[in-house]
């Protein structure tokens, strides 16, 4: 539920906008609303719907595959509807063959994403980062990729193919695969675990569409920073689990510190204030919200 907040334009189209601009977008992970608040209120050009932190955060279950897709669809289109920036969600292999990837793509598109990524792997899937990952053929991601551009209503929605055949045999059949679904119409390729910077680099001279780079923690691929990838060629970077570790992490210490001292008061001055979460979701405007219509509630009775 948005609160005064218009969107005169689709978050697909302003997404496209944006890619046809200079500049990398770095979009940081949220895998809830308010994460995704945190990333717009910061500056942030659009946020990046974590596949994993969605499955770990809300079910405790890891990233192989085990939410449906209607529950993805319901908790990104909760993200995406508290922004007003463009969201990427990680939408797995599409739950699917190619009829259930058009029905992915079109519930995608209802929810208000701006755009999807598809992987190339055989479900349930594995983290890009792990070993143990088996692929689909060309020709069946092909098909995939063919399936969710006819079923996309606008135009503008992003279609990512992402390549994870880099782990699996290495990085000459990653860019081949990349190729190959650049001529079946992706509009975006998702170089996955990439192992160097020149890696990266060669990926990038070597395939001519727009590249999203993943820049996970404790991973195969280095670290490099956002000017990084721009230098390299690269449109999107992602930071998918950035936020979640930290506030696992804080969380942790917080509640160790909690049990062994019995009170919060050493660790306030890490806490969001109660004034800074009101501020962030707005409270005053729900507030304004209420008071308005019970007066005209009020003055209809007394009319």
């Amino acid at each position: 539920m948005t609160i005064n907040r218009p969107k005169t334009q689709s978050m697909a189209e302003r997404l496209r906008q944006r890619l046809n601009e200079p500049g990398i977008i770095a979009m940081p992970g949220a895998f809830n609303a308010m994460t995704a608040k945190l990333i717009e209120s910061i500056g942030f050009e659009g946020v990046y719907i974590t596949g994993a932190g969605l499955i770990n955060g809300i079910t405790g279950y890891p990233d192989i595959a085990l939410l449906s897709m209607t529950e993805v669809v319901q908790f990104a289109g909760y993200i995406a509807d508290a922004v007003e920036i463009p969201t990427i969600c990680d939408a797995d292999t599409g739950y699917g063959e190619a009829l259930q990837v058009m029905r992915t793509v079109q519930k995608f598109e209802q929810a208000g994403i701006a755009g999807i990524h598809l992987e190339d792997q055989v479900s349930p899937k594995r983290c890009g980062h792990l070993d143990g990952k088996q692929l689909i053929t060309i020709e069946e991601m092909q098909s995939k990729i063919s399936a969710a551009l006819s079923a996309r209503q606008n135009p503008a929605f992003t279609v990512i193919a992402r390549v994870d055949a880099r782990g699996v045999n290495g990085l000459e059949d990653a860019i081949r695969r990349a190729k190959a679904y650049t001529e079946a119409g992706a509009d975006m390729i998702f170089a996955e675990a990439l192992q160097s910077r020149e890696e990266f680099a060669e990926f990038a001279r070597k395939v001519q569409t727009p590249l999203l780079a993943n820049m996970t923690e404790f991973g195969k691929s280095p670290y490099l920073t956002a000017q990084d990838f721009d230098a390299l060629g690269y449109k999107i970077v992602i930071f998918p689990m950035t936020a979640f570790r930290v506030m696992m992490k804080s969380a942790f210490d917080a509640l160790l510190t909690l049990k062994e001292t019995g009170t919060q008061q050493s660790f306030l001055e890490g806490m969001q204030t109660r004034q800074e979460l009101y501020q962030l979701i707005d409270y005053p405007a729900y507030e304004a919200l209420d008071k308005r219509f019970s007066q005209q509630c009020h003055d209809g009775i007394r009319g």
